[in-house]
């Protein structure tokens, strides 16, 4: 069925690649021979070039946020955001998305030849850390001669980035928008991930990580894996009103021999045999370790106000009520900071039962607050656009 295209979509846009020919060298000194960043854009730039926006997306994210590929039956992964008339409006703003170095969805990772042996990456393809991801955005920024983005956004794994664009480029970001994130993941996220990352190295087709050149993929591994990081995506009350404890198929009846299964327990299993299907493992290790290893203020001695001193933005900082994956406290704590190192800052804890994938989904008050804060952003552009300065 072709995807239905409404007006306040962007419609069909066309993935787009900048090839970087020079070495690059990552957080972990390892380097790259060069490598290609996967992205797209929705909206046009202003003759001042001040309405670029960053989009930065989370754990098992792409490039692809917004309107249709040409043979979609979904659009983008935030569409509900991003278009003329939108939250993130493309009639004012020039939005960018780009799919992680280390990726599966265009961009150079395991799934990548590597150049020098002529083989595929697989898992040899280096660690790689949140700072490295910024630093190939601001490679894709001077590639699509930006000076800076009027704002970086991006929720979970994609607000880590968003805080590491405020402190490494501060003179290139005048607006930081972070949701449901954290400046470094509590003991009980680590161990869901290194969980999630044993079931897929588990996994008999896995082949320590070397499946392709057997032929293989380890499904089962990573459907587990997909399955055990939804379920805590979610929260208790939305599962249960969601799903309750509606039968699917079998029954409890006396005599009856069926296979009994909960409502809850196919939408799982159809989430992660989907995903086993459409994402790679070796990524999905990479980028687990990634978010493992953020901690923002481990350079400055463990202090985050000192880390936010190098910050000149202003902050929009959203949690979400029912997310125990990246809790409120989480978001409160970045608030603190910002406050304490006197920071523009504005919070807002949205009532959801939605869990963490509340920043994805439509909520009258999230909208009206995120909303808000972009017509202020908009205010930005109209000041460069005057000649006012900032």
């Amino acid at each position: 069925m072709a995807a239905i295209i409404d007006a306040n979509s962007v419609g069909i846009v066309t993935p787009q690649k900048m090839v970087h020919d020079a070495p690059f060298t990552l957080a972990s000194s390892k380097q790259l021979p060069g490598y290609t960043l996967a992205y797209e854009t929705y909206g046009e730039l202003n003759s001042q070039k001040s309405n670029a926006i960053l989009i930065c997306h989370a754990l098992s994210g792409n490039a692809h946020a917004a309107g249709f590929h040409s043979l979609d039956k979904k659009p983008g992964w935030w569409d509900n955001f991003i278009g003329p008339g939108k939250i993130i409006d493309t009639s004012r703003f020039f939005v960018v998305a780009t799919n992680n170095l280390g990726g599966c969805d265009g961009s150079t990772g395991p799934l990548s030849t590597d150049p020098e042996t002529g083989r595929v990456y697989g898992p040899d393809f280096p660690g790689v850390r949140v700072r490295d991801w910024v630093e190939t955005q601001h490679h894709l920024m001077e590639y699509l001669e930006l000076d800076s983005w009027v704002a970086v956004i991006g929720g979970s794994l994609g607000g880590m980035q968003v805080m590491r664009w405020a402190l490494n480029y501060p003179d290139k970001v005048k607006h930081s928008v972070i949701m449901a994130s954290s400046m470094k993941l509590t003991t009980q996220n680590i161990a869901f991930n290194e969980t999630a990352r044993t079931a897929i190295m588990s996994d008999d087709a896995f082949h320590d990580g070397r499946y392709l050149e057997n032929n293989t993929l380890p499904q089962k591994g990573l459907s587990l894996a997909r399955m055990i990081g939804h379920l805590t995506y979610l929260s208790d009350d939305g599962m249960d009103k969601k799903f309750g404890r509606e039968l699917r198929s079998g029954s409890f009846k006396l005599g009856q021999d069926s296979a009994i299964e909960f409502q809850i327990a196919s939408y799982l299993h159809y989430q992660g045999g989907k995903f086993s299907t459409q994402f790679d493992a070796n990524s999905y290790i990479l980028m687990t370790t990634a978010l493992d290893f953020f901690d923002l203020a481990r350079e400055y001695n463990d202090d985050p106000v000192a880390a936010f001193s190098h910050a000149t933005c202003d902050f929009l900082i959203l949690s979400f009520s029912s997310d125990w994956r990246f809790s409120p406290e989480r978001s409160k704590e970045i608030v603190d900071a910002l406050i304490a190192a006197n920071k523009s800052v504005v919070y807002t804890d949205i009532e959801s039962t939605a869990g963490h994938d509340g920043f994805l989904l439509h909520n009258p008050r999230y909208e009206s607050v995120f909303g808000a804060y972009m017509d202020r952003v908009y205010q930005t552009v109209l000041t460069a656009s005057c000649g006012v300065p900032q």
